[in-house]
């Protein structure tokens, strides 16, 4: 973690603080002026956290009144000890540059803990505000760092020096930092510096309005039920729907929310086609209303700020800049991985339609299928043809045994265990979250805290993520990590168990991947915990692997009334029908990342996002049965900030690599839990983090290359004698 040098630490402090020997005297202390001295001691955001294991967020304190002043003087004290190391009239040295500039921002990390807390977690129309201040603040804080000229010409100064002795961790740090000046912009000068420096505070806005309009339909539209329209419906969902309504001051009524975990459910069983038409077009007309929280002119002009930007770097299109840093080289190389999967995936979507059409004939239903359809029908073709109903899987899949099962999973592959941790010990952001202390099952090693924050809420984006609060460094002292899932499963009525459907079990897992692959991280600094993006999906989807393990089946898929383990022949008829539905879920996801990749690598000047979605899928042939996973109004991995822009193929990439690393378990002696294969997968995948090339680690894990063939396999798609290459 970095840490902050105050003003009023005394020189024999600052000095500890500084690293080697030879810098001592090299790194001059920061000089922070009146009003952000007053804050650094004053504001609760920027307090130091305190607590067991080197403190944890003070989440019982967050005051959103000192939220704009805590960052405020966080981006005050981080550029004046940017500024500090900039302009040492020391040679520069990697201990009093780029040691220097992983120590500091520390006050500024802790204040952005508590604004991702309120951004994800508990957004209000307050903080939305605020937020629409802050963000435009952060840009420009930002692009003073990268503009640096002074700062980058130390940086530029290492990384040419051939005779310097660095270790492997030391190198990779140097490079990365380096690679990210240059493709920021650093060696800009004059009116193309000034413009960059402009289009990254007017994007930070759109990027802004375009999640809180999103948020603003998931909120806003609500479709109530009565009684008589519940046909169809699980006891479960009906439970939490009327808990829900009556939250929302409308007792005797049900409420499906315009969020996935309540839509997708509903579009599955309920037995109202109307209803399901209503619900299905709520949730994916989400930002495409032509009203006020409209995102069409916002997309317009985030591409073609995007598209300018890049131009003034050299690039010719904004995915050629972004591809830069993950293992796909270029745009091209992504494209062909996606079209290599899309048309056996579209191949084999027409015959899931032709079933359901069939199948609907059958029952005298007379209608054509229609995309609200899909899920209904999807579920009735694969009871008649797996006699598998999802709803009895259901009662053996709970929450908290589900949460078990991960810990076992992670004991026996990486030797964690899992205490929960008292009630009141550490704070918390809202009642809802629980803390579990993180430690080796062999030494008792603090290795760090979990957090979980699993039900939906007004306020709090949907879907799941995993995020950190602290990474693992040891360069200035051991830090341990602070590591969080976030999920929005809909909560159960008082004294009701959570009964959660086969896909969220398979997203839960998903997620405590990536907080393991942060959990397990030995890396020196905090900057190595950063990840390549078409890579950092590949631990998380490894993790789904051990979802449907015998270990994990019969001792935690119990039902949540009897007790009894899940039946033998329920079990292989989830294994039977595990690539039923491939077509749909491929195209779905496949829909969304080839018109990413599309959007980036046109020129955006006169494009209508609307009529640009319509006029691209048709291009592609996507069925008209199957919307995107993501339309483009609501598409907030590429267009509420750049992590996922241009690059959500990355989850297939990442597939590809899952798929073939997970055929090496199944092939090895002792399966998923083969004890030499686990301790290579967490050395050579996990705990290196970004400190090792991506490529490399995983040849040292898997001896090769990956190719596609694993995937179509897993899929059940055709595998062609010369399967295009993924890797």
């Amino acid at each position: 973690m970095r840490r902050v040098l105050l003003a009023s630490l005394s020189a024999i402090a600052l000095l500890a603080a500084c690293g080697p020997a030879e810098d001592l005297t090299s790194v001059p202390a920061a000089v922070f002026d009146e009003a952000t001295t007053a804050q650094l001691t004053s504001n609760p955001l920027l307090a130091e956290w305190t607590g067991p294991n080197g403190g944890q967020p003070a989440f019982d304190k967050m005051d959103l009144a000192q939220l704009k002043p805590a960052v405020e003087a966080g981006i005050a004290a981080h550029l004046a000890e940017i500024d500090a190391i900039a302009n040492n009239p020391a040679k520069a040295s990697f201990a009093n540059t780029i040691e220097a500039m992983e120590r500091a921002g520390e006050a500024l990390d802790r204040a952005m803990t508590y604004y991702s807390i309120w951004g994800s977690n508990l957004s209000t129309p307050e903080f939305r505000t605020l937020q629409g201040e802050i963000s435009p603040m952060l840009a420009e804080y930002s692009s003073k760092i990268i503009q640096n000229e002074k700062l980058f010409a130390r940086i530029k100064a290492l990384h040419e020096d051939k005779g310097l002795e660095l270790t492997p961790h030391q190198k990779r740090l140097l490079d990365l930092i380096y690679d990210r000046f240059q493709l920021q912009g650093a060696e800009l000068t004059g009116e193309k510096r000034e413009r960059y420096a402009a289009i990254n505070k007017e994007l930070a806005e759109l990027h802004t309005k375009f999640s809180n309009n999103l948020l603003a339909d998931e909120e806003g539209w609500v479709t109530y039920l009565k009684p008589n329209q519940l046909g169809g419906l699980p006891a479960s969902y009906v439970a939490s729907a009327k808990a829900t309504a009556e939250g929302m001051g409308k007792p005797g009524e049900y409420a499906v929310t315009n969020t996935r975990s309540s839509m997708d459910p509903f579009l599955t069983y309920s037995t109202e086609r109307k209803l399901r038409e209503q619900v299905w077009r709520n949730y994916y007309s989400r930002g495409d209303n032509g009203d006020e929280h409209d995102n069409n002119a916002v997309i317009a002009q985030i591409l073609k700020l995007r598209h300018e930007r890049v131009q003034l770097l050299g690039f010719a299109t904004y995915a050629d800049w972004q591809l830069q840093d993950n293992m796909a080289p270029d745009p091209a190389a992504a494209t062909a991985l996606m079209e290599a999967v899309w048309a056996p995936a579209v191949a084999r979507a027409k015959e899931e339609v032709a079933d359901m059409q069939a199948l609907a004939n059958s029952e005298g239903a007379r209608i054509t299928i229609e995309p609200w359809d899909y899920r209904f029908y999807a579920e009735k073709v694969r009871k008649a043809k797996y006699a598998l109903d999802s709803e009895e899987v259901k009662p053996y899949l709970q929450l908290d045994k589900l949460r078990e099962a991960m810990f076992f999973v992670a004991g026996e592959l990486f030797g964690f265990n899992f205490t929960a941790v008292a009630e009141g010990t550490i704070p918390v952001f809202h009642p809802d979250v629980g803390v579990w202390e993180v430690t080796d099952r062999t030494s008792g090693e603090h290795i760090g805290y979990w957090y979980l924050d699993p039900y939906a809420r007004q306020g709090k984006r949907s879907g799941a993520w995993a995020s950190s609060y602290r990474s693992h460094s040891t360069f200035d002292g051991p830090e341990t990590t602070l590591s969080s899932n976030n999920s929005n499963f809909v909560k159960p009525a008082p004294g009701e168990p959570l009964l959660i459907s086969h896909d969220d079990a398979d997203t839960f897992f998903h997620e405590f991947g990536h907080a393991l692959h942060a959990l397990s991280s030995t890396v020196e600094y905090p900057t190595l915990n950063g990840g390549v993006r078409d890579y950092t999906e590949f631990h998380s989807q490894l993790l789904e692997r051990w979802l449907l393990t015998d270990q994990v089946v019969d001792k935690y898929f119990r039902h949540y009334q009897t007790g009894e383990p899940m039946p033998k022949e329920l079990i292989e008829k989830i294994n039977k029908a595990a690539t039923f539905n491939q077509g749909f879920q491929t195209v779905e996801f496949l829909g969304s990342a080839i018109m990413d990749m599309r959007y980036h690598t046109v020129d955006p000047a006169n494009i209508d996002p609307r009529a640009f979605e319509k006029e691209e899928l048709a291009k592609l042939g996507m069925p008209k049965e199957i919307p995107m996973r993501h339309r483009s109004p609501q598409f907030g991995h590429i267009f509420s900030s750049e992590g996922y822009a241009a690059g959500y193929y990355g989850y297939l990439w990442a597939e590809v690599l899952t798929a073939d690393a997970g055929e090496s378990f199944a092939e090895a002696p002792g399966g998923f839990y083969d004890k030499a294969l686990a301790t290579s997968m967490v050395a050579n995948l996990f705990t290196v983090r970004n400190a090792v090339d991506p490529s490399e680690a995983y040849r040292a894990f898997r001896g090769r290359d990956a190719t596609i063939d694993a995937l179509l396999r897993d899929r059940g798609f055709p595998v062609p004698e010369k399967a295009a290459g993924g890797q």
